[in-house]
């Protein structure tokens, strides 16, 4: 009697963890999953169409694109300046 209670117990935790181990089909949320992100992209995409023009942009001359492209790169070359908070609580340092 007790082996046959065993044995149940056993069955039961084989099907159990056989159970787990079967492919189900995706639940519905799984399915959706990164939609809202592609959702958004094209939401916030103004011409859908615009890596297809080959154009060279227009409205900026050499001399102001290299200009701003110089500030750029020295920008990294020294960290910004700091500042200093002032001491409006009269708390002493």
């Amino acid at each position: 009697m007790r082996l046959s209670k065993f044995r149940i117990c056993a069955i039961a935790v084989v099907m159990g963890v056989l159970h787990g181990c079967a492919a189900e089909p995706a639940p519905f949320m799984e399915s959706r999953l990164g939609e809202a992100v592609r959702t958004a992209r094209v939401q916030q995409t103004i011409d859908l169409e615009a890596s297809k023009n080959t154009d060279p942009v227009l409205g900026i001359d050499g001399k102001a694109a290299k200009t701003s492209m110089d500030r750029y790169h020295q920008s990294f070359e020294a960290p910004p300046p700091s500042f200093t908070i002032i001491n409006v609580g009269g708390a002493a340092k």
